[in-house]
């Protein structure tokens, strides 16, 4: 469920408007009173004076709505404060069943009707589901967000819109359960929003992965009664800037059991729908890129399947051979993730990539450490690359946390057997997990991502709202639209 965004030269008088005021403003602008009585000024001048940061008035055939920035530090503090009112305006208007808000900006900052935009947008997201009841699916009230004059471009417009589809998406496969998505459906469904976007998917089927020798993939998906996939999508529009792609990898485990190491049901299992929510990045990511016509060559991976105990499952002690060569111990089957991703990037090394970014939701420590506040971030690029991910993580409120990736961490992956293990010791398990990757990701500046915490939300947050977050779009869509502002 999504919201049209719309650009509006001026707005009808008696329609629900929203101004955006500065920090510190007490007495309304002129171009915010309209067809206020001199009355209700002085009442939303008093409730600014107050320090309200949020303030209604009902004119009963229509609304006024009063939206302060607050007063921050830093700019992406700023900006997520205008998502956030974006998510409370929303429910204010959902209360009031309005269907069509005009936003103006009476601010020094050039996007906040954009950033408020944006929150009502992804406030706005409602995964339609499988509910036959027609009660149980009411529309939407909010139907139409409008910015007003010259509080943005239609080029912002459709830029913001095309990264909105991105995220709701990547919202949409990761809620989609097993029995509607498996990875066949997965990758088909990545190829049709393809279609839709502008680039391409190239699905490589068990013969293909077989003869590609990928044992960590074909390892996963022994125990599954469907056969796994590798997901090639390409976005390489003329006029790319970049002369070596960009390659994301995204972990796409449709539904985690841990195989025969079982997970527990409650609380574990019973989320392992979001397993892929790697992969579902990396689709709206490409979506968004291809929509928006940004002129990048990007390239995402996305190795999919099911991680199930049944039929020739394979087993904690077994030694598997990876596409790289390399061979690995599996001691626990529920670190699964990792062998299908290491494929993944020892694939990517063919491309010859200017940088490799991985997302998945891969380890329990990750949210132990973190919570859903933030995502671990581990790699090999270069510190000043880590950081512009850390500013765009800022920007877009999808933040990080380095963890270091030490020499001594490959102690914690040893294995007597084979060249390495698939599980760590009882501490560090994100960094032990990012360890393994590094094995495979040679050749080539590499980040890996840990999205366990973020990516899925069990109690509804903000315009994050519950279930599937979308994490990851937004943030790299941002980090790569600004690398490209450097080329």
């Amino acid at each position: 469920m999504s919201l049209a965004l719309a650009l509006a030269a001026t707005a009808p008088a008696q329609s629900t408007h929203v101004f955006i005021l500065d920090h510190g403003t007490t007495a309304l602008p002129e171009a915010a009173t309209g067809d206020l009585s001199a009355e209700a000024q002085q009442y939303v001048s008093t409730a600014l004076a107050d320090e309200q940061k949020l303030v209604h008035l009902n004119h009963f055939t229509h609304h006024h709505y009063f939206v302060v920035l607050v007063d921050k530090p830093t700019p992406g503090q700023v900006g997520e404060a205008l998502r956030r009112a974006g998510h409370t305006l929303h429910g204010q208007l959902k209360t009031e069943k309005v269907a069509e808000v005009f936003i103006h900006n009476l601010t020094g900052r050039a996007d906040a009707a954009l950033l408020l935009a944006e929150g009502l947008a992804l406030s706005a997201y409602k995964f339609e589901g499988y509910k036959t009841d027609a009660k149980s699916r009411k529309k939407a009230t909010l139907t139409t967000v409008s910015v007003v004059g010259e509080a943005a471009t239609p080029e912002a417009i459709a830029q913001l819109e095309g990264l909105l589809q991105g995220v709701r998406l990547a919202r949409d496969l990761v809620n989609a359960p097993l029995n509607k998505l498996n990875a066949i459906q997965l990758a088909e469904s990545i190829a049709t929003a393809g279609d839709e976007a502008g680039f391409t998917t190239d699905i490589l089927d068990l013969p293909k992965i077989e003869a590609l020798r990928m044992g960590g993939l074909l390892a996963v998906n022994l125990g599954s009664p469907e056969p796994p996939t590798f997901s090639i999508l390409e976005w390489k529009p003329e006029g790319a800037q970049n002369t070596k792609p960009y390659v994301l990898v995204g972990k796409g485990v449709v539904f985690d059991t841990g195989g025969l190491s079982l997970k527990p049901t409650p609380n574990s299992m019973d989320m392992m729908k979001c397993d892929m929510a790697g992969g579902a990045a990396v689709a709206g990511t490409l979506y968004a890129l291809a929509k928006n016509n940004v002129p990048l060559h990007v390239i995402g991976l996305v190795p999919a399947t099911d991680n199930r105990p049944g039929g020739l499952a394979y087993a904690p002690g077994d030694v598997i051979t990876m596409h790289s060569g390399l061979t690995a111990e599996v001691k626990n089957t529920d670190a699964e993730g990792r062998l299908l991703l290491a494929d993944a990037l020892s694939f990517a090394k063919k491309y010859n990539p200017e940088l490799v970014i991985d997302l998945a939701t891969l380890t329990g420590a990750a949210v132990r450490a973190l919570g859903t506040e933030a995502s671990a971030v581990l790699g090999t690029a270069e510190a000043a690359t880590l950081q512009e991910l850390a500013a765009a993580g800022y920007a877009v409120h999808e933040r990080l946390v380095e963890f270091p990736l030490w020499d001594e961490y490959a102690d914690h992956i040893k294995s007597d057997i084979a060249d390495l293990s698939n599980l760590g010791k009882g501490e560090a398990g994100h960094i032990s997990a990012a360890k393994f990757l590094e094995r495979f990701a040679e050749g080539y500046p590499w980040i890996h991502l840990d999205i366990a915490g973020p990516a899925y939300l069990t109690a509804a947050e903000s315009y994050r709202g519950k279930g599937g977050t979308g994490v990851g779009v937004r943030l790299l869509y941002e980090f790569l639209t600004k690398r490209l502002e450097k080329v």
